[in-house]
C-alpha cells in the first residue's frame, strides 16, 4: 500500500488516473445501486401490454403533438408534459386504472409518473425505454 501511495505521489497525473478511474467505476455501478431505491415504477413492453389487457390500463402519452401524430400506442391519451397541470383533471375518471406514461425514450415519464402518483393515481407507472422501446419490441404504432 505504501508504494502505490508513492506512485501516486510521483506525478500529478497518476492522481488525476486514479480520479477517472473511481469516477468511471462508480457511473458504471450507480445505476445498479441505486435501483432499489427509486421511487418510480417502471415497466416494460411486455407488461404495459399485459397492463393494458389485463387491466385496461391507460396510456399517458406525453410527447409533443408532432411527435404523437407521428405514431403513438392505441387508444393512448394525448397529453403534453407543458399541459399537465392545465389538463390534470381530464384523467380524473381513470384514477381506478393503472397509468402507463410514455415519452420518446423513457427519461421523461419517470417524473410525470411520481407527479401522478403524488396527485393520488396510485398506480401510474413510466414505460421503460418510452416510444422508442416500443418500436424496438416491433409493437405496433397507430398513426393519425
Amino acid at each position: 500500500m505504501d508504494q502505490f501511495l508513492v506512485f501516486l505521489q510521483k506525478s500529478p497525473f497518476n492522481m488525476i488516473l486514479l480520479g477517472v478511474v473511481l469516477a468511471s467505476g462508480t457511473m458504471l455501478v450507480w445505476p445498479l445501486v441505486s435501483r432499489p431505491f427509486r421511487r418510480t415504477s417502471e415497466v416494460g413492453t411486455f407488461q404495459a401490454v399485459q397492463l393494458i389487457n389485463r387491466r385496461d390500463a391507460v396510456v399517458l402519452d406525453v410527447r409533443e403533438s408532432g411527435d404523437f401524430a407521428a405514431g403513438h400506442i392505441a387508444n393512448a391519451r394525448h397529453l403534453p408534459e407543458a399541459q399537465l397541470n392545465d389538463r390534470i383533471g381530464e384523467l380524473e375518471k381513470f384514477k381506478a386504472r393503472p397509468i402507463i406514461v410514455a415519452c420518446r425514450t423513457g427519461s421523461r415519464a419517470p417524473t410525470i409518473a411520481g407527479a401522478l402518483r403524488k396527485r393520488g393515481f396510485a398506480e401510474a407507472v413510466a414505460l421503460q425505454g418510452g416510444i422508442a422501446a416500443w418500436q424496438q419490441a416491433s409493437m405496433p404504432l397507430q398513426k393519425n
